[in-house]
């Protein structure tokens, strides 16, 4: 399984900080959705060539919040109800809104008609929970 994580290297930030925020951030995106798997740990060390140990850090640290489920022998999965932290959520639904408004305004839609669209949008997700 190829993760699709980078790390940069004129990050001052520790790789298993890197590691926590991208994997964090795939969740919040809905690209890693609750029960998928993530790659082992000694797979992704090989992807990403560093060291298993850094690897087992940002997992622990990542089960520990509540983001992953760990299970000896199986490895690890996005937890059923993965907590990520508020501002990520705040900061993740500022861009999605930003960009709903470019493209209602693309579109001509006034403020009213945007409003009732997300509240229909809104009423169906609740609906499916």
């Amino acid at each position: 399984m190829h993760s699709g994580l980078i790390l940069a290297k004129a990050d001052s930030r520790p790789i298993y900080l890197q590691i926590i925020e991208q994997v964090r951030q795939r969740i919040a995106l809905g690209d890693w959705a609750p029960g998928q798997p993530l790659p082992s740990i000694r797979e992704l060390s090989a992807e990403l060539r560093i060291s298993v140990i850094t690897v087992k850090r940002a997992y622990l640290e990542l089960e520990r919040e509540g983001v992953i489920s760990t299970r000896h022998g199986k490895g690890s999965v996005v937890a059923d109800s993965p907590i990520l932290p508020d501002q990520m959520l705040e900061n993740e639904l500022a861009r999605h809104l930003d960009a709903l408004a470019r493209h209602a305004v693309r579109m001509g839609l006034t403020s009213g008609e945007l409003c009732d669209r997300v509240a229909a949008a809104v009423r169906r997700a609740k609906e499916q929970e």
